[in-house]
Parts: C-alpha cells; sequence; structure tokens
C-alpha cells in the first residue's frame, strides 16, 4: 500500500501543490489533496489547519504545505504542536528538517520557489529518515513548549 502525502495551499500555493501531487503519484506515492482548488482567494491558516486536521486523524503522517511564499502557512501549522513544518528552499534543508527535526510537513513557497528545486527537495524529505540519538529530546521537547 503506497504512503499517503496531505497536500494543501492557498491560492498562492495552488499551482505548485498541483505539481507535486502529480510528482507523488508518478513516484508512487498516494497524494491527499485538501485543496485549495482554484486560484481563488483562501485563507492560508485554514489551509494549514485541513493538513493538521488530516494528520491528527491518521490520514496521512506527512504532508506539504505551500502558499506564496511558504511563510505564513507555515507558522500557522507549527500552531499544532503535532506538526513540525519545515520551510525549505534546499535538498540541504530538506535532508536536515528530517534528520534533525523530524519534520513531518515540507513547506514551499508557490512563488519563491521554481518546480525542480521543490522536486528535488520533496525527494529529500521524503527518502531522508529521522537520526534519532541527541536530536529525539529536543524533538520531544517541541511537543511541550505550549
Amino acid at each position: 500500500m503506497a504512503e499517503v502525502i496531505a497536500l494543501a495551499a492557498d491560492h498562492g500555493g495552488f499551482e505548485l501543490k498541483n505539481l507535486l501531487a502529480e510528482k507523488l503519484a508518478e513516484w508512487g506515492y498516494e497524494p491527499l489533496d485538501l485543496g485549495t482548488y482554484s486560484t481563488d482567494s483562501v485563507d492560508y491558516p485554514d489551509m494549514a489547519a485541513k493538513m493538521a486536521d488530516a494528520i491528527k486523524a491518521g490520514k496521512a503522517e506527512r504532508g506539504v504545505l505551500v502558499c506564496g511564499t511558504g511563510i505564513g502557512i507555515s507558522i500557522a501549522a507549527n500552531r499544532f504542536p503535532f506538526i513540525r513544518a519545515a520551510l525549505i528552499h534546499d535538498a540541504f534543508g530538506a535532508r536536515l528538517c528530517r534528520e534533525h527535526n523530524n519534520a513531518n510537513v515540507i513547506v514551499f513557497g508557490g512563488r519563491t520557489t521554481g518546480v525542480e528545486v521543490a522536486y528535488d527537495c520533496l525527494n529529500t524529505f521524503l527518502n531522508t529518515q529521522f537520526a534519532g540519538g541527541r536530536h529525539a529530546r529536543r524533538v520531544e521537547k517541541l511537543s511541550h513548549l505550549v
């Protein structure tokens, strides 16, 4: 059974989200598209909440979020204590957000991240394991900061 990867975006990330969903399917994952489904204006906190709800409900363990810059939607996503969303711009960051921070959501800027860069980052994110060790206690502390 293919791993389900949830995706959500606001209007600024709509196009990149769709391209990433297609690439995920090509790679053998099952994309769970939570919207938005057009370039009509929507609020990024609502889209981050949809992602958090899907992960909390066990519909997916990992996800992809996209807004215009990635900043707002990552701030919104990280309000949920079980989400570790990382705004990523390169494969090095994608690898370390998994190895050191056990990030479960990768975030992109639809207006700031090129498609090929996003593909590379997403592939790295999906194929990197959490290193554990000294990082585990730090990640555990993240859930208790609220």
